[in-house]
């Protein structure tokens, strides 16, 4: 039964998923590497275990990856969303009574259920459906939450010091799956099922024309058919790249810094919220370019910007280099982030998005399982992080030619009973041909009803 408002709800699944996903970044994503330097002086545990238990964690989203979508695209993100509350839950009430290292990866693996399930891929199919024109700045707005999240770190370790990391991880853990239960109400349902229009009739309009995303049509795409595409498998192996950087630096940083700089683990806990403070500066960028110009060519410069960061990291002689890799790599993060899944909702159309996007994920992940377990293996072997990064970082520079090849798909040969996007978009003699960075047709086309937002 529809439900029908005045104000466009898109925005307030917006607002829901960035504080979902600031609660699992404050105390997943980020924190774990304060975790690591306690649990490394409590036990003794190597770099390569710890690092274990951060791939296993991304690993495991990347095998979930394709169930978690497929429910997505059947069922309620709202129960999806609850349901890894739970195992949240769980997971770190688990983690606080930790005694041995198998102990730590079950309770590890429980939290990585559950923050995969109310996490990143749920509210990003969330927020896809009810935005096309201004898909890049939705997405950025959402993982904003991500990096204001990343800015509780310090906060984080004075817990530690205060509390306890056990008491920590118990509380935190109960609480933020808790308020997560209650901000996915907001997940559910598309547009249509409110009576409103995508967007909510808004379009975006730079120098006095509309603009059109590159490769946006009226097709959608099924699973099958996009994985038929080069630019599916282009998308992924591109962002898989990023990855390496990403998931070393999200699990490496605080040890690098207190092992091998010197630092403290509260200053390294600073250095570690700064990230995530920049990153939101580079979405409020990537959001706002990525509507109006090539989703791609931003993607391609933000990966040159993740290897010249970790470069900078693996000689950083002194403070100021530290602080040079902190602006890129936020900057290249915060940028290319979103844009990752407005390319694929582009492409590929929204109605096997959560299938696609959960497919692809099993590509993606290698970045953040291999990147981790790599350098955690080289800093034991060679007692220095250096060769790692460095080898990381080549591997991220050349994965920008992915994103360069990774043109609009040839609409999928079929008998026209595929799915199609439910409003239609001008016809192709009114659109940019495909290859631009993004299409404008006349102010004029504006369907009725549709706002207009400068550019």
């Amino acid at each position: 039964m529809s439900k029908r408002t005045t104000t466009f709800r898109g925005w307030k699944v917006v607002g829901a998923g960035a504080v979902m996903q600031g609660l699992q970044a404050a105390l997943v994503m980020h924190a774990m590497g304060a975790y690591f330097v306690e649990l490394e002086g409590e036990y003794g545990w190597s770099k390569t275990a710890l690092s274990g238990a951060f791939a296993m964690n991304r690993a495991e989203t990347a095998l979930l990856g394709p169930i978690h979508g497929w429910l997505l695209d059947r069922f309620s993100p709202r129960a999806i969303a609850r349901v890894g509350t739970v195992f949240m839950a769980v997971g770190f009430v688990a983690f606080s009574q930790l005694q041995t290292l198998w102990h730590f990866y079950v309770a590890f693996l429980l939290i990585a259920v559950g923050t995969s399930f109310c996490g990143f891929v749920t509210v990003t199919v969330s927020i896809v459906r009810w935005f096309e024109a201004l898909r890049a700045r939705a997405l950025s707005v959402g993982g904003m939450g991500l990096g204001v999240g990343g800015l509780c770190v310090p906060l984080v370790a004075l817990c530690f010091t205060q509390f306890g990391w056990r008491t920590t991880a118990a509380v935190s853990g109960v609480a933020g799956a808790a308020a997560a239960w209650w901000l996915a109400k907001y997940l559910d349902g598309r547009p249509e099922d409110f009576g409103q229009q995508i967007d909510g009739g808004a379009s975006v309009v730079a120098n006095g024309r509309t603009v059109c995303a590159e490769g946006l049509s009226d097709i959608h795409f099924t699973a099958k058919e996009a994985m038929r595409t080069r630019a599916f498998w282009m998308i992924s192996l591109g962002h898989m790249s990023a990855l390496f950087v990403v998931g070393v630096v999200m699990a490496h940083l605080p040890l690098f810094l207190t092992s091998e700089r010197g630092y403290s683990l509260q200053q390294a806990s600073f250095v570690a919220a700064a990230l995530p403070l920049v990153q939101v500066a580079g979405m409020a960028l990537g959001g706002y370019l990525g509507d109006r110009i090539n989703k791609r060519l931003i993607a391609s410069v933000a990966m040159c910007g993740h290897a010249v960061a970790l470069l900078l990291l693996a000689w950083s002689g002194n403070f100021w280099v530290i602080v040079l890799f902190v602006l890129l790599h936020g900057l290249a993060w915060g940028a290319r982030g979103p844009l990752m899944q407005a390319l694929r909702a582009d492409f590929f159309g929204t109605s096997s998005f959560a299938t696609i996007m959960g497919i692809s994920s099993t590509i993606v992940l290698i970045g953040t399982v291999l990147g981790p377990l790599f350098a955690g293996t080289v800093a034991d072997v060679t007692g220095s992080y250096t060769l790692a990064f460095v080898v990381l970082a080549v591997m991220t520079g050349v994965g920008m030619i992915f994103f360069m090849l990774a043109k609009p798909p040839a609409p999928p040969e079929r008998d026209g009973s595929g799915p199609r996007r439910p409003a239609a978009k001008p016809n192709s003699s009114d659109v940019d041909p495909p290859g631009v960075a993004a299409g404008s047709r006349d102010g004029a086309d504006v369907g009725p009803g549709r706002r207009q937002v400068a550019g």
